[in-house]
């Protein structure tokens, strides 16, 4: 059925993004909030405070503006479908649609693009704060809770769906309306609307002097996601790298995979929502453009008859598969049917120790389940019962999981995680369930290892002695791809206009005087302990030639008998048979099979068949 394997793929990203969209619908009535695309709002306070450089002649305005920067550019990689907005308030001019005083919109809701990036550079450093002081000006008498009403509009004013709704407010003014009460009062109220439509308002507050107190005023009016702790504010930033974790921790998506039902039993379920941990980074697909316009292209595959050149409907094709001989064709339905194994969802089968779970059983990365309230009410707690137990009695749950409609099942295995939490009582590691893939029977597979001359005591205590002192602590989020680093950095020079494109620095490449320092001697002392003392690493091997090579005439190695293939030919089983195998009994037979596998079994089913 390889044929089929990519019928069970979607065509492309914005199919699979429908697929996803009628499923959840479909499956989940109550996560209608989940499917549209991403907003973020950047409010910048703009009063004179935030252009009073520091210690380091660094203001916090401008820092802000290099830090929104950066989420432009990252965006623009990972999910340029997202869309981002800047407003500024305590300006002397304004911009919005409501007219507000001292409220100026600088770039609408949109997606990010390299025209944004090139004018929000016009505002940094000393040109930049000389440009903003004649552009927009300053003015204290603002209104914070007009600033939020104004982005509460842009929201608003979007036509698209959209999913996650977000406001940052940046500012190192933590009591703004200490004299005035009624716009004090004001802005706690349109943060409370902003709460009940489900517009998440984060502080990202900068340093000032005498220290940032939140309780003044901003404890009032924050308001953050149901998954994030009330209890837990970060520290006020004072550098660039503090405050772009405190974003990245934010504007990161927290959507959900799938959402699904874990069924205990016939009757018995609770609803889980299924995120991805690890995902493979590729680059972006090439747009084609048309070479006159640069507009892009919309390519659209037709068939035709390949003996009339009549075009031809979906409805007049059929799908086929050979075996043993004989083309088994199927109607489209009967095909889509194929691809519905059962009903997505995780169902329970029983449980294991956590012992018999083995690093080679590894086959691809595993998920994360969390309890999803907002489907089946009381499934946190039943679903904290079930972790509770499985970590007290240091099990794991055997479970048949399907995604989506149309993927065949896997077994997995839940592998039970403890909440880890640091110094600060906050979260390291959330508590839920690893899903770990399990191999079938057909993915393992019986190696052969030659057998080679066993390394002396000496030799493997030299050796362990060597592993000792290069050892380090790994973190897999210490090492970027090179390769894709430099790919974006010269995307971003081109669109940018820069000079040349900030070169990436490799970290997969070992650091070898680093290394040497460490070992000393260690080196020359296993070399000779292992190899011979006329040994040359740089000369090549001499291969010795036996008599008996010219005389003899290579003949393609065949594992299997003529009868066991006739025999195959006949079940209609060729398929067990590896490639190999198949490409030296068509050698043997003088057969030309190509080298997909498919054409190799037409060729010997055709030659049996005949002979």
């Amino acid at each position: 059925m390889s044929e089929w394997v990519s019928y069970y793929r979607s065509e492309g990203p914005e199919e699979e993004e429908e697929d996803e969209q009628q499923e959840e619908g479909a499956e989940a009535v109550a996560d209608y909030r989940f499917s549209g695309r991403d907003s973020l709002i950047f409010l910048v306070d703009a009063s004179k405070a935030m252009f009073e450089p520091d210690g380091d002649g660094v203001t916090p305005f401008d820092m802000t503006i290099q830090c929104i920067r950066n989420v432009y550019t990252s965006k623009i990689i990972s999910s340029d479908r997202d869309l981002l907005s800047v407003v500024f308030y305590g300006t002397e001019k304004n911009k919005n649609s409501a007219d507000f005083k001292h409220v100026y919109v600088l770039q609408e809701l949109d997606n990010p693009g390299a025209k944004r990036v090139l004018e929000l550079d016009h505002y940094r450093g000393d040109d930049g704060r000389a440009l903003f002081h004649e552009t927009f000006g300053h003015n204290a008498d603002y209104s914070l809770g007009e600033a939020l009403w104004a982005c509460s509009n842009l929201f608003s004013d979007v036509r698209v769906r959209l999913s996650h709704k977000r406001i940052m407010l940046f500012t190192n003014e933590d009591d703004p309306h200490a004299n005035d009460s009624a716009k004090a009062k004001l802005a706690r109220t349109r943060a409370g609307d902003l709460r009940d439509t489900g517009i998440i308002l984060d502080l990202m507050h900068l340093k000032k002097p005498g220290g940032f107190d939140i309780s003044l005023f901003y404890r009032d009016i924050v308001n953050i996601a149901e998954d994030e702790d009330l209890g837990i504010q970060p520290e006020e930033s004072g550098k660039l790298e503090h405050l772009m974790k405190k974003v990245r921790a934010k504007e990161a998506k927290k959507r959900a995979l799938a959402r699904l039902n874990l069924y205990l039993n016939k009757d018995l379920a609770l609803s889980v929502g299924v995120y991805n941990l690890v995902q493979k980074a590729y680059k972006p697909y090439p747009v084609k453009l048309y070479r006159e316009t640069n507009e892009p292209v919309k390519t659209k595959t037709r068939m035709f008859n390949g003996k009339t050149g009549s075009l031809l409907l979906p409805s007049d094709t059929k799908r086929a598969q050979t075996y043993g001989n004989r083309q088994i064709v199927m109607e489209k339905e009967e095909t889509e049917e194929l691809k519905r194994f059962d009903s997505p969802g995780l169902f329970l089968i029983g449980f294991k120790p956590l012992s018999m779970l083995k690093q080679h059983h590894h086959i691809k990365p595993s998920q994360f389940i969390y309890p999803e309230e907002s489907i089946v009410s009381g499934s946190t707690t039943l679903f904290n019962a079930l972790l509770m137990k499985c970590l007290e009695k240091e099990v794991m749950a055997l479970c048949r999981y399907t995604a989506r409609r149309n993927t065949p099942p896997r077994f997995v295995a839940l592998v039970p995680q403890e909440e880890e939490v640091d110094e600060e009582k906050a979260q390291i590691a959330p508590p839920g369930f690893h899903i770990i893939f399990l191999p079938y029977a057909d993915d393992k597979r019986n190696v052969d290892f030659t057998e080679k001359v066993p390394a002396s005591r000496e030799q493997v205590d030299k050796m362990k002695e060597i592993i000792q002192k290069l050892r380090f602590k790994y973190r897999t989020d210490s090492f970027e791809n090179p390769v894709l680093q430099q790919h974006f950095r010269n995307l971003e020079a081109l669109a940018l206009d820069l000079m040349e494109p900030e070169q990436a620095e490799d970290l997969t490449m070992p650091k070898a005087k680093e290394m040497d320092r460490r070992l000393g001697n260690l080196v020359e002392e296993f070399k000779q302990l292992v190899y011979p003392p006329d040994y040359n690493p740089d000369g090549k091997a001499v291969k010795r030639k036996q008599a008996s090579d010219a005389q003899t005439e290579k003949r393609p190695k065949v594992e299997v008998s003529e009868d066991k293939l006739r025999s195959h030919v006949q079940k209609g089983t060729l398929g067990k048979l590896t490639v190999p195998v198949l490409k030296d009994a068509c050698r043997l037979y003088g057969l030309k099979g190509g080298g997909k596998k498919q054409e190799l079994m037409d060729a010997l089913t055709e030659y049996f068949s005949e002979h």
